[in-house]
């Protein structure tokens, strides 16, 4: 009697990028919302210190209980000192610019965010820029540019507002460059905690210095936005951003930043009634064409 021989099949492990990236862009994308409702019923200032400081305190109490730190005091500091850029100074700046700037046009901001890190990258982290990412990123461009040109000929949004929203620009950008570049080791989750509680620390005396706490007004909206924006948005989006720097590198991470600006809108009319023409929403197909030739992986040499 012969017996067959046993094949073995291997098992195909099941991708959880795209899934990370899918979170993270709808987390990310609706933190401007948040941070709109957030900002109509607190200072910004004070909103941010408090949940900064909350989520640090979170994280990394539930890291001491478990009793599992695997930071070392080098990588501890150079997460704090990307904290301070891409926390306290990116919404510090950006939440006071959204007092003045729609929750969409905020976003639209911001999502240039690729654009820059490419730059930066090719400069400073040796990261190529090919044909193929230039056109990409080109291509996110004419599409956000699209969206921006329209909704500034609304005329509801302030020239003081958007120039705060320029310099979060610029700190989220100098964040994810110093991220890349210093390449802290250890846990992510870890590093997301000690950012947050960084953040925290150097805004709190800020906050109490030119924000009038008796100007919090508690309502249902605030608490619901504030719960939000520490668990979904500073926990939860922050770890998978870095994560995804890791994973994809900076120009292609950033790039997923050009889906905020339809994901954004969209939000926002959705909850706040911002709004929204079918013009603006032609910008997705040049944005999504743009993020699929940046992000999509080079051919082997044969």
């Amino acid at each position: 009697m012969s017996l067959a021989p046993s094949i073995s099949v291997p098992q195909s492990r099941f991708n959880t990028l795209p899934l990370a990236i899918g979170v993270f862009c709808l987390l990310w994308s609706y933190a401007f919302v948040a941070g709109k409702i957030g900002v109509t019923h607190c200072p910004p200032l004070i909103l941010l210190a408090a949940r900064f400081s909350l989520a640090g305190i979170l994280i990394l109490g539930a890291t001491l209980i478990r009793g599992d730190w695997s930071l070392s005091w080098r990588d501890a500091l150079m997460f704090a000192i990307i904290g301070i850029a891409n926390n306290a100074l990116y919404l510090g700046l950006g939440y006071t610019g959204l007092q003045s700037v729609s929750a969409g046009l905020g976003g639209l901001i911001v999502s240039a965010n690729p654009v820059f890190t490419a730059a930066l990258a090719a400069l400073l982290l040796g990261e190529g820029i090919t044909l193929r990412k230039a056109s990409g990123l080109l291509l996110g461009i004419v599409g956000v540019t699209a969206i921006v040109w329209h909704r500034l000929a609304v005329g509801t949004d302030s020239l003081h507002g958007i120039l705060f929203t320029l310099a979060s620009l610029a700190s989220i950008v100098s964040g994810t460059i110093l991220f890349k570049l210093f390449a802290p080791k250890g846990s992510l989750w870890i590093g997301n905690g000690v950012q947050n509680l960084a953040a925290g620390i150097v805004l709190t005396p800020v906050a109490l210095t030119f924000a009038d706490i008796h100007a919090i007004d508690f309502t249902p909206s605030l608490i619901g936005a504030f719960a939000f924006l520490v668990l979904g948005g500073s926990i939860l989006a922050y770890w998978l951003w870095f994560h995804l720097l890791k994973v994809c590198g900076a120009t292609a991470a950033s790039a997923y930043h050009f889906l905020m600006p339809p994901l954004g809108m969209l939000f926002a009319y959705l909850v706040l009634g911002e709004h929204v023409e079918a013009r603006d929403l032609l910008g997705i197909i040049p944005v999504a064409l743009g993020i699929y030739l940046v992000t999509r992986p080079a051919k082997p040499v044969a």
